[in-house]
């Protein structure tokens, strides 16, 4: 009976790829089967020595870096991102999350991660929003991986403009001094897996593993939704 219903429900208000706009089937979640296999994957999790891994050189000490997808103007990744980050779509970012921990998970990159830890937004744009984009992402790669996800350690301190339109040296100077760690006591030895969005320039990310850096013993990985060309 509870199936019958929920078929009558999809018939009324059919739930859609978010990535195409397509009609979803039984045990398909936020993207069609189509779009799962044909979005562009980086296959990071091969290359030590990959693309986002170079961007950390000469800046921070990062163990391993990847992004799941290729970020196009104008593609299917972009949609999603959008869909995610502006659309109130948290399920985008748990479903590609456990995706992509899963996948990690086989990757000797990633050997013994502890705990997840998402790029936290400002206390003031988190309540403008109602939710962190990268949260959703961080919660769905924990589950993946099998290691926990951590939202109190890493706070913004700072509230920064956005950085979508600046360069790379003025996204640099955006981020100085605006993360902390809580009790970082609780991360001491441990392997830390440090969730984003979308991976630009990498400095978000390099201010935050700064800081994370000021803990003894922390081991530093990085993973994102998508990565973006640089100018």
């Amino acid at each position: 009976m509870k199936s019958m219903f929920s078929d009558f429900l999809s018939l009324i208000y059919p739930e859609l790829c978010y990535a195409c706009g397509k009609g979803l089937v039984n045990q398909e979640r936020c993207l069609c089967t189509f779009c799962k296999y044909q979005l562009p994957q980086t296959n990071h999790y091969r290359d030590r020595n990959n693309p986002i891994s170079k961007l950390f050189w000469g800046r921070v000490n990062i163990h391993s870096a990847a992004a799941y997808y290729h970020f196009e103007k104008g593609g299917k990744v972009q949609e999603l991102i959008h869909q995610l980050k502006y659309k109130g779509h948290e399920d985008i970012g748990a479903v590609l999350g456990a995706s992509f921990g899963q996948v990690l998970k086989k990757s000797d990159m990633y050997e013994g991660i502890d705990v997840v830890l998402p790029v936290p937004l400002h206390p003031r744009r988190l309540k403008q929003r109602g939710y962190n984009q990268s949260e959703s992402f961080a919660r769905g790669l924990a589950k993946g991986i099998g290691a926990e996800c951590l939202t109190d350690k890493l706070c913004r301190i700072v509230n920064t403009t956005t950085q979508t339109y600046r360069s790379r040296f003025d996204r640099w100077s955006n981020m100085q001094s605006v993360f902390g760690v809580r009790s970082p006591d609780y991360l001491d030895g441990a392997h830390v897996l440090l969730a984003d969005d979308v991976i630009t320039t990498g400095s978000t990310l390099e201010a935050c593993a700064q800081v994370l850096h000021m803990v003894p013993n922390v081991k530093v990985s990085v993973a994102a939704i998508a990565s973006a060309k640089t100018s």
